[in-house]
């Protein structure tokens, strides 16, 4: 299969997200007063990680920053954002009635927030409300900011990751407005982020410049933002591993997945991030190792429907000449993350209820290089398991 000589197609779009500004490189506490002043809100309703609110002093130092403006807490996030888990938060907010949320974590509370706004929107209260809403027809009532400690990126799109734990399916929701108003990046407070999962969401956030780059509607916007953020990941990546608090490679790495995550939904990605959303809901792998893990050999797959941009991959990954799967695999090593589908815990008996699961997906249907079916899926599990 060979690569179309131009490697754009003749039409498409790039629709902006109502996010007014980043701040970045400042300490977050007086970023989020100085925020919120900004926006004039006057109740503030703070959801977060439970780790971040009962091991650090974090959201004690952002309560005491808001004073009188600081409307509750709700931190019952849940890994793979279960629908029970985003119902409970929608209660909690319904019930302090604030006019901003204050989101601090990683993709799990972001994407809880994301999928609350639209509970709020059009009133639903039960998980059962959740089967036929997927997408925003009205505005949300309540919008959030955003203070990132992970590289997942969920903070730059208005895409919602939500598991319905009745068929361990992961579904998408999306609205206009659901991503947040503002983003705060300081990189001191990803110091208290597990090594393990700041390091896999960076390869979470390669894995969004890759399946863009290589997108079947790829388009040069796109494009030069993946691209740079390769680049910044993969330098600002092997520092981080190499001396955690090195702050300034830290705020590389939020860049990088500033670039990349500005991809998300505005381009199709591919069988990577469409069979890690069904390994996550149905083996519980987490989003970062599923990238580590599934991104090369998906790369492998692709190569003859790609030839052209995993060249530019490779470059940007600093692997002139290396094929751009070998380039993900040694990152991937050299970060000591898994690099199997066993290391991450995974059964061999749960590979054909993932294939089934993921041959549902949008992105893997829509993979450069076509996936007909369950079975083909699975040789891509086997190899990489």
């Amino acid at each position: 299969m060979r690569e179309p000589e131009s490697y754009y197609s003749a039409m498409g779009s790039y629709a902006y997200l109502p996010l007014e500004r980043v701040v970045f490189g400042q300490p977050a506490v007086p970023a989020v007063a100085e925020e919120v002043t900004r926006i004039g809100a006057r109740r503030v309703f703070v959801v977060c990680s439970r780790s971040l609110s009962r091991n650090t002093a974090v959201i004690r130092e952002m309560a005491n920053a808001l004073g009188p403006k600081y409307a509750g807490l709700f931190d019952e996030c849940v890994a793979h954002t279960p629908w029970p888990s985003v119902i409970a938060a929608a209660d909690a907010v319904r019930a302090a009635d604030p006019d901003l949320i204050l989101t601090v974590g990683g993709g799990t509370p972001i994407d809880t927030v994301k999928i609350l706004q639209i509970c709020l929107a059009h009133g639903a209260k039960r998980v059962e409300d959740l089967d036929t809403l997927r997408a925003a027809t009205r505005p949300s009532p309540v919008r959030q900011v955003a203070v990132p400690t992970t590289l997942s990126g969920a903070e730059f799109s208005n895409l919602g990751g939500g598991t319905d734990p009745r068929t361990r399916i992961k579904h998408s929701f999306t609205g206009t407005d659901i991503g947040p108003r503002s983003v705060i990046l300081d990189p001191a407070i990803t110091l208290h982020t597990p090594e393990w999962l700041w390091l896999s969401t960076g390869i979470r956030g390669v894995d969004h410049a890759v399946e863009a780059l290589c997108s079947v509607d790829a388009h040069p916007y796109c494009d030069g933002l993946a691209l740079h953020a390769l680049r910044l990941f993969a330098e600002g990546l092997p520092r981080t591993k190499a001396a955690p608090e090195d702050l300034a490679a830290r705020l590389l790495c939020q860049q990088a997945s500033w670039l990349a995550a500005s991809t998300i939904a505005r381009v199709n990605y591919g069988a990577s991030h469409g069979i890690g959303h069904a390994l996550g809901a149905t083996a519980d792998v987490p989003h970062g190792h599923t990238s580590c893990i599934m991104l090369p050999h998906v790369l492998r797959y692709n190569e003859p429907a790609t030839v052209a941009k995993q060249k530019l991959i490779a470059e940007a990954l600093g692997k002139l000449g290396a094929a751009a799967a070998d380039a993900v695999s040694d990152l991937v090593r050299a970060l000591g993350q898994p690099a199997t589908l066993r290391e991450a815990g995974v059964k061999r008996e749960q590979l054909a209820a993932v294939a089934a699961a993921a041959i549902k997906n949008r992105w893997v249907l829509a993979n450069p290089r076509p996936i007909r079916s369950a079975a083909d899926v699975m040789r891509l599990l086997e190899a990489a398991w």
